[in-house]
């Protein structure tokens, strides 16, 4: 890695120096506003943004604890030690550990000289590299896992892929992007991970991961990917005649496999396109909604401000301020 990045990536941040200072645990409120230890993807990204990053915290134990994330720890230096599911997971220098959604797990305190990134990621920042796997592999089924809300087994995906060049130059290309906040670096970003993807399948074992019924995978993957591309006139009757299922059937299979039902899916892919083109282009906010597939637009405008906390004319003035690009 990169000298100049990896001695920022070092240096002790303000909540590890309190730590030194106090001797204390985990600031819990720093990660939730719950009870339940589940640290919140709101206290950890900008509103709008699909990733972030932040370097692990060293120096203390963090007790039991899930994510309604994705975590992806990837270790710069020394290692970082996980218990999932009773299991010790060690995660060397140069090795990658996926963590779905809700899984539950500890780590054991870190060393000043074990550096490691937490990329903080939402599901949709996944759908570009999901088009470009494909199905019936494993990162595929993590693809469609990432959606469940119950991972009691502890689902998980590490990768020892320290000497594979070119995952490293992907990974730290990510790492400098995000650190910097290079301008369009979502777009890029999603591409790079399906890039890593591609190379994940080619070259590395992976160590451990609970796979739900194949054919239920099967199918999820079919729903996703047919709302991925056909987002603007998809419609669950369309999708049964495709997949050969009946409604309900189907209606009660995505809802038990995702959390979610039909139009919850689709709404959220709709809304990440409109997101994109807001934010991208010019268009008069009427003719996005248009092109995403609603012809409300007083519907569009509520259901886009509950998600994102602001009209769709004001997220584009902040995200053409920032210099950011939400996709």
């Amino acid at each position: 890695m990169n000298q100049e990045l990896l001695h920022t990536l070092c240096e002790i941040t303000e909540e590890e120096q309190h730590i030194l200072k106090d001797g204390q645990g985990v600031e819990k409120t720093l990660y939730t506003s719950g009870t339940d230890f589940t640290v919140d993807s709101r206290k950890m990204l900008e509103a709008g943004r699909l990733i972030a990053l932040r370097t692990h915290t060293r120096f203390v134990h963090f007790p039991l604890h899930r994510h309604n994330y994705v975590e992806v720890i990837y270790v710069c230096k020394g290692a970082i030690t996980n218990l999932i599911g009773g299991k010790e997971v060690v995660v060397q220098e140069g090795d990658l550990l996926f963590l779905n959604q809700y899984t539950r797990h500890e780590i054991l305190p870190a060393a000043e000289s074990d550096v490691a990134i937490n990329f903080i990621v939402l599901p949709e920042f996944f759908d570009v590299a999901s088009s470009m796997i494909g199905s019936d592999n494993v990162l595929a089924d993590f693809l469609v896992n990432i959606l469940r809300r119950n991972q009691q087994k502890g689902e998980y995906l590490h990768f020892k892929v320290a000497d594979v060049l070119q995952i490293q130059n992907l990974l730290e290309n990510m790492i400098y992007s995000l650190v910097h906040n290079q301008e369009n670096n979502d777009i890029i970003n999603q591409t790079t991970m399906g890039i890593l993807f591609l190379y994940l399948l080619d070259s590395v074992p992976y160590a451990e991961t609970s796979v739900p019924n194949q054919y239920e995978n099967m199918i999820i993957m079919n729903t996703l990917n047919y709302i991925e591309q056909q987002y603007p006139n998809a419609t669950l009757t369309q999708l049964c005649l495709n997949l050969h299922q009946p409604m309900h059937a189907l209606s009660k299979l995505i809802k038990n496999n995702t959390g979610y039902n039909f139009k919850e899916l689709l709404q959220r892919r709709r809304l990440n396109k409109a997101a994109e083109l807001i934010c991208d282009t010019n268009l008069p906010v009427n003719d996005i909604i248009a092109a995403v597939g609603y012809e409300n637009n007083s519907y569009f405008h509520r259901i886009f401000k509950e998600r994102y906390g602001m009209t769709p004319r004001h997220f584009r003035v902040e995200n053409q301020k920032k210099e950011m690009v939400r996709i």
